[in-house]
């Protein structure tokens, strides 16, 4: 699985999951703006990296978004995405799905065998159930 492997390396590079320290560490700046109903998205302009997360959120989302959007500036460096909204966690397109996977993976990784139980991913992080069991119950 690349995602996961991608994750772990990542993790142990950076020896945190925290995705903010870890875009830090990267040189990828986070900026933190009124985006209406969008939680986040990501950008590049003049090999400028940067995060957008939707300062109205609240912290576990930010956490969550920051995570999604840390995984398309590492997997998709080149794309600037379209824009995460609210409840649009199940897009088909494979750049997001891809974002999504890596974004539970690394909120997720503690390093070792902890188990986040379901509950723990949908009411601590707002994490829809269909998603968490199409990346860690298939």
């Amino acid at each position: 699985m690349f995602i996961k492997e991608r994750v772990d390396q990542l993790v142990k590079k950076h020896n945190t999951n925290n995705p903010f320290k870890i875009a830090e560490e990267l040189g990828i700046q986070i900026v933190y703006e009124q985006l209406g109903s969008i939680l986040g998205y990501y950008s590049k302009t003049h090999r400028c990296k940067v995060i957008h997360i939707n300062e109205s959120s609240p912290r576990e989302q930010q956490i969550f978004t920051c995570c999604h959007e840390l995984g398309h500036a590492l997997q998709h460096p080149e794309h600037n995405t379209a824009f995460l909204k609210a409840n649009t966690f199940y897009s088909t397109d494979k750049i997001e799905q891809e974002a999504n996977e890596f974004a539970i993976e690394l909120l997720f990784n503690q390093g070792g065998d902890q188990i986040v139980t379901l509950r723990e991913a949908t009411e601590t992080y707002g994490i829809s159930e269909q998603l968490v069991y199409k990346n860690f119950c298939d």
